[in-house]
Protein backbone atom coordinates (compact mmCIF):
# COMPACT_ATOMS: atom_id res chain seq x y z
CA UNK A 1 0.00 0.00 0.00
CA UNK A 2 2.98 2.38 0.64
CA UNK A 3 4.39 2.23 -2.85
CA UNK A 4 0.89 3.05 -4.09
CA UNK A 5 0.51 5.78 -2.17
CA UNK A 6 3.87 7.59 -3.19
CA UNK A 7 3.32 6.88 -7.19
CA UNK A 8 -0.17 8.51 -6.59
CA UNK A 9 1.81 11.32 -4.86
CA UNK A 10 3.87 11.60 -7.73
CA UNK A 11 1.20 11.56 -10.18
CA UNK A 12 1.25 8.38 -11.57
CA UNK A 13 -1.37 6.01 -9.23
CA UNK A 14 -1.38 3.38 -11.45
CA UNK A 15 1.95 2.91 -13.18
CA UNK A 16 3.57 -0.25 -12.91
CA UNK A 17 7.03 0.61 -14.37
CA UNK A 18 7.22 3.80 -11.66
CA UNK A 19 6.55 0.97 -8.91
CA UNK A 20 9.95 -0.28 -10.35
CA UNK A 21 11.65 2.47 -9.77
CA UNK A 22 10.24 3.14 -6.51
CA UNK A 23 11.21 -0.56 -5.59
CA UNK A 24 14.52 -0.30 -6.87
CA UNK A 25 14.89 2.76 -4.22
CA UNK A 26 13.96 1.09 -1.50
CA UNK A 27 12.60 -1.61 0.30
CA UNK A 28 8.92 -1.85 1.46
CA UNK A 29 9.90 -1.33 5.30
CA UNK A 30 11.63 2.17 3.73
CA UNK A 31 8.36 2.58 1.81
CA UNK A 32 6.21 2.82 4.66
CA UNK A 33 8.62 5.15 6.22
CA UNK A 34 8.48 8.13 3.04
CA UNK A 35 4.72 7.16 2.44
CA UNK A 36 4.57 8.45 6.12
CA UNK A 37 6.45 12.15 5.43
CA UNK A 38 6.60 14.53 6.35
CA UNK A 39 8.18 14.92 9.64
CA UNK A 40 10.81 14.78 12.13
CA UNK A 41 12.51 11.32 12.80
CA UNK A 42 10.52 11.03 16.00
CA UNK A 43 7.29 12.33 14.82
CA UNK A 44 7.20 9.67 11.94
CA UNK A 45 8.65 6.70 14.28
CA UNK A 46 6.07 7.43 17.05
CA UNK A 47 3.38 7.53 13.82
CA UNK A 48 4.70 4.08 12.88
CA UNK A 49 5.55 2.21 16.29
CA UNK A 50 9.11 1.67 15.10
CA UNK A 51 12.78 2.60 16.31
CA UNK A 52 13.62 5.92 16.15
CA UNK A 53 17.09 4.90 15.35
CA UNK A 54 16.14 2.96 12.52
CA UNK A 55 13.96 5.75 10.93
CA UNK A 56 17.11 7.52 11.02
CA UNK A 57 18.84 5.17 9.15
CA UNK A 58 16.28 4.55 6.80
CA UNK A 59 15.69 8.27 6.04
CA UNK A 60 19.28 8.85 5.50
CA UNK A 61 19.85 6.42 3.25
CA UNK A 62 16.90 7.14 1.22
CA UNK A 63 18.41 10.96 1.53
CA UNK A 64 21.76 9.60 -0.51
CA UNK A 65 19.50 8.31 -2.79
CA UNK A 66 17.23 11.21 -3.88
CA UNK A 67 14.19 9.83 -2.40
CA UNK A 68 13.94 12.03 0.43
CA UNK A 69 15.15 15.90 1.46
CA UNK A 70 15.35 17.10 4.44
CA UNK A 71 14.95 20.63 6.09
CA UNK A 72 18.08 21.37 7.10
CA UNK A 73 20.86 19.73 5.37
CA UNK A 74 23.27 19.36 8.32
CA UNK A 75 20.60 18.55 11.13
CA UNK A 76 19.23 16.33 9.08
CA UNK A 77 15.71 15.75 11.52
CA UNK A 78 12.99 16.55 9.92
CA UNK A 79 12.03 15.09 6.19
CA UNK A 80 9.90 15.70 3.42
CA UNK A 81 9.43 13.16 -0.21
CA UNK A 82 10.52 14.27 -3.11
CA UNK A 83 8.16 17.12 -4.59
CA UNK A 84 7.20 15.45 -7.99
CA UNK A 85 8.66 13.31 -10.24
CA UNK A 86 11.10 15.64 -11.55
CA UNK A 87 12.69 16.09 -8.66
CA UNK A 88 12.73 12.05 -8.08
CA UNK A 89 14.14 11.73 -11.99
CA UNK A 90 17.07 14.46 -11.02
CA UNK A 91 18.09 13.58 -7.80
CA UNK A 92 18.35 9.80 -8.17
CA UNK A 93 19.63 10.31 -11.50
CA UNK A 94 22.14 12.96 -10.86
CA UNK A 95 24.63 11.45 -8.77
CA UNK A 96 28.77 10.61 -9.47
CA UNK A 97 27.36 7.50 -7.45
CA UNK A 98 24.82 6.39 -10.46
CA UNK A 99 26.35 4.32 -12.64
CA UNK A 100 23.52 1.13 -13.08
CA UNK A 101 22.69 0.65 -16.17
CA UNK A 102 19.57 -1.76 -14.93
CA UNK A 103 18.34 1.54 -13.19
CA UNK A 104 19.09 3.45 -16.16
CA UNK A 105 17.15 1.08 -18.65
CA UNK A 106 13.88 1.46 -15.72
CA UNK A 107 14.04 5.08 -15.59
CA UNK A 108 14.18 5.35 -19.53
CA UNK A 109 11.28 3.05 -20.29
CA UNK A 110 9.23 4.53 -18.07
CA UNK A 111 9.87 8.27 -19.17
CA UNK A 112 9.27 7.01 -22.85
CA UNK A 113 6.34 5.33 -22.09
CA UNK A 114 4.59 7.45 -19.57
CA UNK A 115 6.54 10.42 -17.86
CA UNK A 116 7.49 12.31 -20.67
CA UNK A 117 3.95 12.48 -22.62
CA UNK A 118 2.55 13.31 -19.54
CA UNK A 119 5.19 16.11 -18.46
CA UNK A 120 4.80 17.21 -22.20
CA UNK A 121 1.35 17.69 -21.80
CA UNK A 122 0.54 19.34 -18.48
CA UNK A 123 4.03 21.85 -18.63
CA UNK A 124 1.41 22.45 -22.23
CA UNK A 125 -2.18 23.20 -20.33
CA UNK A 126 -0.47 25.25 -17.79
CA UNK A 127 0.81 27.65 -20.20
CA UNK A 128 3.47 28.78 -18.17
CA UNK A 129 7.32 29.56 -19.26
CA UNK A 130 9.68 28.31 -16.22
CA UNK A 131 12.78 28.41 -18.40
CA UNK A 132 14.22 30.06 -21.10
CA UNK A 133 17.44 29.84 -23.52
CA UNK A 134 20.34 31.98 -22.24
CA UNK A 135 22.66 32.53 -25.17
CA UNK A 136 26.00 31.48 -25.76
CA UNK A 137 28.80 33.46 -24.00
CA UNK A 138 31.16 33.09 -27.23
CA UNK A 139 27.90 34.62 -28.98
CA UNK A 140 26.91 37.95 -27.41
CA UNK A 141 30.02 38.82 -25.80
CA UNK A 142 30.86 41.25 -28.34
CA UNK A 143 27.21 42.89 -28.48
CA UNK A 144 25.88 45.99 -27.49
CA UNK A 145 23.29 45.88 -24.82
CA UNK A 146 23.54 42.63 -23.18
CA UNK A 147 21.80 42.30 -20.15
CA UNK A 148 23.26 41.56 -17.12
CA UNK A 149 20.64 38.22 -16.30
CA UNK A 150 21.58 36.92 -20.14
CA UNK A 151 25.18 36.87 -19.60
CA UNK A 152 25.46 33.16 -18.66
CA UNK A 153 29.68 33.94 -16.98
CA UNK A 154 28.35 36.95 -15.00
CA UNK A 155 25.24 35.23 -14.08
CA UNK A 156 27.45 32.49 -12.41
CA UNK A 157 30.36 34.71 -11.19
CA UNK A 158 27.55 36.15 -8.66
CA UNK A 159 26.99 33.09 -6.99
CA UNK A 160 27.89 32.28 -3.51
CA UNK A 161 27.87 28.78 -3.56
CA UNK A 162 28.35 26.37 -6.73
CA UNK A 163 28.71 22.83 -7.38
CA UNK A 164 28.67 20.30 -10.26
CA UNK A 165 26.59 16.95 -10.89
CA UNK A 166 26.21 14.50 -13.66
CA UNK A 167 23.37 15.46 -15.96
CA UNK A 168 20.49 13.48 -14.94
CA UNK A 169 19.36 12.85 -18.27
CA UNK A 170 22.36 12.38 -19.87
CA UNK A 171 22.83 9.63 -17.35
CA UNK A 172 19.97 7.86 -18.58
CA UNK A 173 21.15 7.80 -22.46
CA UNK A 174 24.84 6.91 -21.66
CA UNK A 175 23.70 4.19 -19.62
CA UNK A 176 20.60 2.65 -21.11
CA UNK A 177 21.40 3.28 -24.67
CA UNK A 178 23.80 4.77 -27.25
CA UNK A 179 25.10 8.04 -25.61
CA UNK A 180 24.63 11.81 -26.31
CA UNK A 181 25.45 12.79 -29.94
CA UNK A 182 26.72 16.03 -28.65
CA UNK A 183 28.64 15.29 -25.51
CA UNK A 184 30.00 12.75 -23.46
CA UNK A 185 29.14 13.46 -19.19
CA UNK A 186 31.26 10.90 -17.98
CA UNK A 187 33.86 13.42 -19.23
CA UNK A 188 32.71 16.29 -17.89
CA UNK A 189 29.36 16.83 -15.83
CA UNK A 190 27.36 19.63 -17.16
CA UNK A 191 24.76 20.50 -14.16
CA UNK A 192 25.44 23.76 -12.36
CA UNK A 193 23.83 23.81 -9.12
CA UNK A 194 23.89 27.01 -6.85
CA UNK A 195 23.27 27.82 -3.31
CA UNK A 196 20.73 25.57 -1.73
CA UNK A 197 21.03 23.29 -4.54
CA UNK A 198 24.56 23.54 -4.26
CA UNK A 199 24.65 22.58 -0.64
CA UNK A 200 22.17 19.58 -1.23
CA UNK A 201 24.38 18.00 -3.59
CA UNK A 202 27.54 18.46 -1.59
CA UNK A 203 26.04 17.48 1.64
CA UNK A 204 24.90 13.97 0.18
CA UNK A 205 27.82 13.72 -2.35
CA UNK A 206 25.95 13.69 -5.43
CA UNK A 207 28.04 15.88 -6.43
CA UNK A 208 30.95 18.16 -5.79
CA UNK A 209 31.73 21.83 -4.67
CA UNK A 210 33.68 23.92 -7.30
CA UNK A 211 35.17 27.52 -8.26
CA UNK A 212 33.95 30.10 -10.14
CA UNK A 213 37.34 28.85 -12.60
CA UNK A 214 35.89 25.94 -12.79
CA UNK A 215 32.53 26.45 -13.31
CA UNK A 216 33.16 28.95 -16.27
CA UNK A 217 35.59 26.73 -17.96
CA UNK A 218 32.30 24.16 -18.14
CA UNK A 219 30.57 26.70 -19.43
CA UNK A 220 33.33 27.15 -22.35
CA UNK A 221 33.23 23.19 -22.84
CA UNK A 222 29.56 23.26 -23.15
CA UNK A 223 29.64 26.14 -25.63
CA UNK A 224 32.01 24.30 -27.27
CA UNK A 225 30.28 20.80 -27.67
CA UNK A 226 26.50 22.72 -28.80
CA UNK A 227 24.80 22.79 -25.48
CA UNK A 228 22.04 24.85 -25.11
CA UNK A 229 22.19 26.67 -21.89
CA UNK A 230 18.98 27.30 -19.85
CA UNK A 231 18.39 29.39 -16.69
CA UNK A 232 14.81 30.01 -14.42
CA UNK A 233 12.66 32.10 -16.55
CA UNK A 234 13.17 35.34 -14.67
CA UNK A 235 15.62 38.11 -14.54
CA UNK A 236 16.67 37.16 -11.15
CA UNK A 237 20.66 36.11 -11.21
CA UNK A 238 20.32 34.53 -7.50
CA UNK A 239 16.79 32.78 -6.84
CA UNK A 240 16.36 30.83 -3.21
CA UNK A 241 14.47 28.35 -5.55
CA UNK A 242 15.26 27.51 -8.73
CA UNK A 243 19.11 26.99 -8.43
CA UNK A 244 20.37 25.13 -11.04
CA UNK A 245 21.64 25.81 -14.31
CA UNK A 246 21.42 23.02 -17.00
CA UNK A 247 23.47 22.79 -20.36
CA UNK A 248 20.75 21.21 -22.30
CA UNK A 249 20.77 18.59 -25.71
CA UNK A 250 17.84 17.91 -28.21
CA UNK A 251 18.49 13.83 -27.72
CA UNK A 252 18.80 13.39 -23.98
CA UNK A 253 16.92 16.16 -21.94
CA UNK A 254 13.79 16.38 -20.69
CA UNK A 255 12.48 19.52 -22.16
CA UNK A 256 12.86 17.69 -25.42
CA UNK A 257 11.78 14.67 -24.87
CA UNK A 258 8.49 15.73 -22.73
CA UNK A 259 7.80 18.16 -25.67
CA UNK A 260 8.45 15.40 -28.68
CA UNK A 261 6.67 12.91 -26.84
CA UNK A 262 3.39 14.89 -26.07
CA UNK A 263 3.52 16.20 -29.45
CA UNK A 264 3.45 19.97 -28.47
CA UNK A 265 6.00 22.78 -29.24
CA UNK A 266 8.72 22.89 -27.27
CA UNK A 267 7.76 26.93 -26.93
CA UNK A 268 5.43 26.21 -24.51
CA UNK A 269 7.97 25.09 -21.80
CA UNK A 270 10.77 26.88 -22.87
CA UNK A 271 11.05 30.49 -23.91
CA UNK A 272 13.15 31.78 -26.51
CA UNK A 273 16.48 33.95 -25.49
CA UNK A 274 16.03 37.73 -26.98
CA UNK A 275 18.03 37.07 -30.16
CA UNK A 276 17.67 35.59 -33.33
CA UNK A 277 20.41 33.72 -35.30
CA UNK A 278 21.08 35.47 -38.91
CA UNK A 279 23.47 34.22 -41.75
CA UNK A 280 25.60 36.32 -44.18
CA UNK A 281 25.49 34.13 -46.86
CA UNK A 282 28.01 35.73 -49.01
CA UNK A 283 30.80 34.23 -46.03
CA UNK A 284 28.66 30.61 -45.59
CA UNK A 285 30.18 28.10 -47.42
CA UNK A 286 27.83 25.71 -47.00
CA UNK A 287 29.46 23.26 -44.58
CA UNK A 288 26.35 22.23 -42.60
CA UNK A 289 28.21 22.30 -39.25
CA UNK A 290 25.75 24.98 -38.08
CA UNK A 291 22.42 22.56 -39.35
CA UNK A 292 24.56 19.36 -36.93
CA UNK A 293 24.67 21.78 -34.05
CA UNK A 294 20.85 23.18 -33.87
CA UNK A 295 18.97 21.34 -31.23
CA UNK A 296 16.03 23.36 -32.65
CA UNK A 297 15.38 22.73 -36.29
CA UNK A 298 16.10 26.10 -36.87
CA UNK A 299 18.42 25.98 -39.69
CA UNK A 300 18.30 24.15 -43.45
CA UNK A 301 20.26 24.85 -46.18
CA UNK A 302 19.19 26.12 -49.83
CA UNK A 303 20.75 27.37 -53.32
CA UNK A 304 20.12 31.38 -53.76
CA UNK A 305 19.11 31.55 -56.77
CA UNK A 306 22.40 31.56 -59.33
CA UNK A 307 24.36 30.32 -57.09
CA UNK A 308 26.38 27.04 -57.51
CA UNK A 309 26.76 26.28 -53.85
CA UNK A 310 23.77 25.92 -50.84
CA UNK A 311 23.70 28.09 -47.84
CA UNK A 312 22.25 27.99 -44.70
CA UNK A 313 19.29 29.30 -43.86
CA UNK A 314 17.75 30.46 -40.17
CA UNK A 315 13.91 29.65 -40.36
CA UNK A 316 12.98 32.49 -37.45
CA UNK A 317 9.98 31.21 -35.67
CA UNK A 318 12.21 27.74 -34.82
CA UNK A 319 15.26 29.77 -33.81
CA UNK A 320 15.59 29.91 -30.33
CA UNK A 321 18.54 32.23 -29.86
CA UNK A 322 21.15 29.88 -28.33
CA UNK A 323 23.80 31.05 -30.47
CA UNK A 324 25.28 27.24 -30.42
CA UNK A 325 25.38 27.88 -34.32
CA UNK A 326 27.23 31.42 -33.54
CA UNK A 327 30.07 29.15 -31.43
CA UNK A 328 30.58 25.95 -34.05
CA UNK A 329 30.46 28.59 -37.38
CA UNK A 330 34.36 28.44 -37.99
CA UNK A 331 34.07 31.15 -40.86
CA UNK A 332 32.34 33.51 -38.97
CA UNK A 333 28.76 33.40 -41.45
CA UNK A 334 26.00 33.66 -38.28
CA UNK A 335 25.64 36.29 -35.99
CA UNK A 336 22.95 36.90 -33.02
CA UNK A 337 20.93 39.97 -33.18
CA UNK A 338 18.82 41.12 -30.40
CA UNK A 339 14.98 41.27 -31.96
CA UNK A 340 13.01 41.15 -28.49
CA UNK A 341 12.81 44.20 -25.89
CA UNK A 342 14.24 44.01 -22.46
CA UNK A 343 11.18 43.13 -20.99
CA UNK A 344 10.52 39.57 -23.02
CA UNK A 345 12.78 38.58 -19.75
CA UNK A 346 10.40 38.39 -16.68
CA UNK A 347 10.59 40.49 -13.86
CA UNK A 348 11.60 38.12 -11.29
CA UNK A 349 10.94 40.97 -8.25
Amino acid sequence: MSYEILMEKLGFPNSQLLRSILEYLMSEEESKVVAALPGSVSEIAEKLGMDVQRVKEVLENLFYKGVVIPKDFQKRDYYRFVRDIIQLHDASLASQHMNDPEFAKLWKEFGHKEMNPQVGRILAERGVKFWRVVPAYAAIKDLPGVLPYENIKEMVKVQEKIAVVPCSCRNVTRLASNGCEFTDESKTWHCLQFGRGAEYVITRGSGREISVEEALRIIDEAEKDGLVHTWANTSKIVDPIVTVNCNCCGDCCEFFLSSKAANVPLGVQLEKSRYEAHVNEEACTGCQTCVERCHFDAIEMYRPEGSKKFKAKVIPEKCFGCGVCVVGCTQEAIELKAVRPPEHIPNGG
